[in-house]
Formats: C-alpha cells, structure tokens, sequence
C-alpha cells in the first residue's frame, strides 16, 4: 500500500488519535469524535506545547484536520494508515499470544516495539497463519487487510447490567498488566459467561466460572460484554 513514510512517533499519534476517537468496538472515520490537544497528551505523556507540534506537521501532510481549540481528527488518509499500524499492533498481540505462549498482559508492550517495523509480506504471513482472525487476545477488532474494521456485535459495560443479567465477555479494555493479571485469574477472559448477581456500594457482585467475586466498579468499567438470553 502506497503511503507517506512516517516516524514512528507519527504513527503512534495518528493510532492514538483513532484509538481515542473511536467507539470501543471500532466504528468507521464517519463516526470518531475529535480528540482535545490535552486527551492526546495525557496519552502520549508528553506536554501539550508537542502534541501541538506534531499535529501542525501531521495537518501539513494532510493526515488530520487540527485547529487550535478544536481538536483533531483523522483525515481519510490518516486513518488508513492508523488503521494500518493497529492492524500490525493486534495481529502482532495475538501472534505473540498464540504462537509464542506470551500471556495477554505481557503482548502490549512488545506489540509497542515491533509494529512500527514488520513488512506487509511479514503481516501476510502471520495473518494466514492464525487463520485471518477478527480480534486480538483483549476481543479489540483487527482492522482487516483492506483496512476496514470487523462488524461488531452491540456490546455493554459489565457495569451497565443489572442484576440477573448474563453476558459473555466481548472485550476487556485495559493493558494494565495487574488488571489483566485478575482478570485472568477470575476467568474474566473474552467468551467467557459472567452473570450479574448484584450491585452495591462496594462495586458489582458477579458470577464467573462458577465462582463469585465483587469487584469495584472501576473494573467493570472496563468489560464489556454482549448480552445473552435467560
């Protein structure tokens, strides 16, 4: 695919941008929201005055549409190509995580470094070896070869059920390695059925692998699961 030849740290700001002002199950550069200059630097942890820097350069080359006080957002082009880096970030993730025994808390990180460096022949080759999968270890969608992102089904936050509902796990939004490390150890893992027992002041009281557990709020925040009958 025909693109500019960017930095890594241009990559990283058009991913983040997607990543930011997007839905949680992905959705289409017609619906993604503009991103303020301070969301993107409490993100990137850099100071605002850079964030800025960077999007006049990315406006120069006709990635975003930035103006002061506005925010920014991707144009067609830019989200191609930040479709494209996170492409090679998640398929990187379930690579590592299915091939080479990685754990789900550990892939981020290592999916960081190499994205910026695989080839097209090399993002091929580790597709059709996992069969063309729709989402990686944490259920985030794989943009697709043509950069499209995979429909997905209508999903809620854990914290959104009320009592007696049961959903299975859709996505866990964190790449905090101690959350995913509880939630693996709860078997809080995408497919997995988790009922809603009760809510109380402490957090959310929960049904998973037959176990029961409370768990803060702050935790159910960022499950999101799709709803099941009965």
């Amino acid at each position: 695919m025909s693109r500019p030849v960017l930095s890594e740290a241009q990559e990283d700001y058009l991913k983040q941008i997607l990543l930011l002002g997007s839905a949680p199950e992905g959705s289409s550069l017609e619906h993604t929201t503009a991103v303020s200059t301070q969301e993107l630097a409490d993100r990137m942890e850099v100071k605002p005055a850079s964030v800025t820097g960077m999007l006049k350069k990315l406006a120069e080359l006709a990635l975003v549409e930035y103006e002061a006080y506005k925010g920014v957002r991707l144009t067609e082009a830019g989200y191609k190509v930040a479709l494209e880096v996170l492409r090679h970030h998640r398929l990187l993730e379930t690579y590592l995580h299915q091939a080479l025994g990685y754990g789900w808390e550990e892939v981020h990180a290592e999916a960081e470094r190499l994205e910026h460096h695989i080839s097209e022949a090399f993002e091929k080759r580790i597709a059709e070896w996992l069969g063309h999968p729709s989402h990686d270890p944490h259920g985030d969608p794989i943009p697709t070869a043509e950069l499209h992102l995979p429909e997905g089904v209508p999903t809620r936050r854990l914290a959104a059920l009320e009592a007696g509902e049961r959903g299975l796990v859709a996505r866990v939004g964190s790449q905090d390695q101690d959350a995913l490390n509880l939630f693996a150890h709860l078997g809080l893992r995408p497919g997995a059925l988790v009922e809603v027992l009760e809510h109380v002041p402490e957090g959310v009281r929960v049904r998973a692998a037959g176990e029961r557990y409370l768990l803060p709020v702050a935790l159910t925040q960022i499950v999101w699961v799709a709803e099941v009958g009965g």
